[in-house]
């Protein structure tokens, strides 16, 4: 059990790099909190100037409000360069740069970068795993990296 608690609270953490942008309700719950969409923000950790908002479906009523129900595997991703793009450290394909949890312990939202090199593109993946079973629920956003414009340019 100690062991689960500590997997749990390591995926939660691993994630908290990200912001809520806002929600909306999408069913009604007479006990506990409604069903949503919620709206995160999160920077790419290794690649400044760019930024991806990812949308996801959380489970409301009594299990949803304790943290024990299992979210949909419904997400949305989009990626925009913000800023300068600037490479900070040396990038793997399939590098996961964002993590949620879905479920109390084996299901997570996640977010993988891939690099094109032919079309000097960022490629950002979001998916859900569970530890038996994943999800074919996907959706991808891609950034073309290209000069930042400077203000009054």
């Amino acid at each position: 059990m100690r062991a689960a608690l500590t997997l749990a609270f390591c995926l939660s953490a691993s994630a908290a790099m990200a912001e809520t942008v806002g929600e909306v309700d999408t069913a009604f719950k007479l006990l506990g909190a409604n069903h949503k969409i919620v709206v995160e923000a999160f920077d790419d950790p290794k690649v400044a100037g760019v930024s991806c908002f990812i949308s996801r479906a959380k489970t409301g009523g009594i299990s949803g409000s304790l943290g024990l129900a299992e979210d949909t595997s419904d997400a949305s991703i989009a990626c925009r360069q913000t800023g300068p793009i600037e490479v900070g450290a040396e990038m793997d394909d399939g590098e996961e740069v964002f993590n949620r949890r879905a479920s109390i312990l084996f299901k997570r939202v996640q977010v993988v970068r891939f690099f094109d090199e032919t079309r000097n593109t960022l490629v950002y993946l979001t998916y859900s795993d569970k530890l038996i079973d994943g999800s074919p629920k996907n959706s991808i956003s891609a950034v073309v990296i290209r000069p930042w414009a400077e203000e009054g340019s």
